[in-house]
């Protein structure tokens, strides 16, 4: 019987779900003082009270919501900047509130943030979805990313908390009929120990892979509602495209130049825009 890719996927999820369930998100949080974590605690409840606030005007008084909107973000924004506090749910909320402020671009960029801590979260993947959907830019992903994905379709779709777990039930149960093999020398420990290798070459060079590619790349976003993309890193460059880049674009930096960053798209076309109308997510 041969398996499809969904198929096999759902089949290492579930028999690895009740092990994932054992390991919370990895949430940085800066140790703050008592008077320190008060007021971020207080800006906090600000925070989540005009968002409640802001979605009740929505229906009827759009410029009163947006203005609440607005102090929402204000708040969240200190408390990243002046509390040093780093975790997932709280960029989240901040794309929910650039999401409703039509800010496509710091909307993806927040959600795009949340991604490194809370990377399994179903109302994240929904919400991020949804918000590159409404992307004005259309930019089709090379066709060479398409094969990768397929081919490796456990580095892509499996979370990196699910892999660690993979690999380190596998590369315990290598060592585990390595031990049997020693007393026995029946078939089925060899199947098992080439399996478990195989297994374990598999989830451990794909956590090799993500950290180096991490460690390389810096993805951005967009934040301008519109960018003219440049063949140099000057304004008196002609453009590289006919049109315009819009908010909520997704690229990965090349070079910066200070005021001006050459960034790749997700198509591999390449162009110079000024860093003042983009964010980088790390």
């Amino acid at each position: 019987m041969i398996f499809s890719r969904s198929q096999i996927l759902v089949q290492i999820e579930a028999t690895l779900t009740v092990l994932t369930c054992l390991f919370g998100p990895w949430v940085p949080i800066a140790h703050t003082s008592g008077p320190a974590r008060a007021r971020v605690t207080a800006l906090y409840r600000e925070a989540g009270d005009l968002f409640r606030k802001a979605n009740r005007l929505s229906g009827t008084d759009p410029d009163q919501a947006a203005a609440l909107y607005r102090k929402c973000a204000m708040r969240y924004e200190r408390i990243l900047r002046q509390g040093g506090i780093r975790n997932g749910k709280l960029y989240y909320n901040l794309g929910n509130v650039y999401f409703r402020l039509k800010d496509i671009g710091r909307a993806i960029v927040n959600y795009r943030r949340a991604e490194q801590y809370i990377p399994d979260d179903p109302n994240l993947k929904q919400n991020l979805a949804y918000a590159r959907k409404k992307r004005l830019d259309e930019i089709a992903e090379k066709q060479q990313a398409k094969v990768l994905k397929t081919l490796f379709f456990w580095h892509y779709d499996l979370s990196t908390k699910t892999r660690v777990i993979a690999f380190t039930i596998c590369f315990g149960v290598l060592w585990i009929f390595a031990g049997i093999r020693i007393f026995t020398d029946r078939a089925f420990t060899v199947w098992c120990i080439a399996t478990a290798a195989v297994l374990s070459l598999m989830f451990g060079g794909s956590l090799v892979a993500e950290e180096i590619h991490l460690r390389n790349t810096h993805p951005g976003v967009i934040i301008s509602p519109e960018v003219v993309a440049r063949k140099g890193n000057s304004e008196t460059y002609e453009p590289s495209f006919r049109e315009p880049l819009h908010s909520g674009t997704e690229f990965m930096l090349i070079e910066d130049r200070g005021d001006w960053y050459y960034i790749e798209l997700a198509d591999g076309r390449r162009c110079w825009v000024p860093s003042k109308a983009v964010e980088r997510i790390r």
